[in-house]
């Protein structure tokens, strides 16, 4: 019988992460952090998308194996040196993860007109399970507060969704500068 996945790791890629893709430039490369079993590596890639996809799980990485598009890096993000250059990145996704030491990280690995998206936990999520340790949630508007004044806001929610389970999130789609042609109205 196989094992579920953890209640963390979804199979479906999040449908923040479905609706701000198609921003990335095409062809780009992406980078899939904290990637799990790599839902948003996949997806990405199924897209067109060069994915690293970078995770410290080796076991979960080998889920990706021959996965076409599908580049793969076991590094400990949180305590062995940042493993990617400035600006080598089209595209960075976030979700279910929160280091905040990584934020300048991420925005350095941004090139011009790059796409961040992110999703995670916030404050209030401790309620309706796990993570529940404040250093693994968000403070309410904190991925907008970080973004200002360095990426163009086009996107941010935050509050309590059911789907794919109860949870309390954060969540911001910004661009590494001006976004020319861009249909959204970007966040005052």
């Amino acid at each position: 019988m196989p094992v579920p996945p953890p209640q963390h790791e979804q199979l479906a890629p999040s449908a923040w992460v479905c609706r701000f893709a198609a921003l990335i430039v095409a062809g780009g490369a992406v980078l899939d952090l904290a990637c799990g079993q790599g839902r948003h590596a996949r997806y990405l890639a199924g897209l067109g998308y060069r994915v690293e996809a970078v995770d410290r799980d080796a076991a979960s990485l080998a889920a990706l194996a021959g996965i076409a598009r599908v580049t793969t890096r076991c590094a400990d993000l949180e305590g062995a040196p940042w493993p990617y250059a400035a600006a080598c990145f089209d595209g960075i996704v976030v979700t279910n993860y929160l280091h905040r030491p990584l934020l300048p990280e991420l925005l350095a690995a941004l090139r011009p007109q790059g796409v961040l998206i992110y999703e995670t936990f916030a404050l209030g999520n401790e309620k309706l399970g796990r993570p529940s340790n404040p250093e693994f949630l968000l403070r309410p508007q904190e991925l907008l507060q970080w973004a200002q004044g360095r990426l163009q806001v086009l996107a941010f929610e935050q509050g309590r969704v059911e789907l794919p389970k109860p949870a309390v999130i954060q969540r911001i789609c910004a661009i590494n500068g001006g976004f020319e042609g861009c249909r959204l109205d970007p966040v005052r």
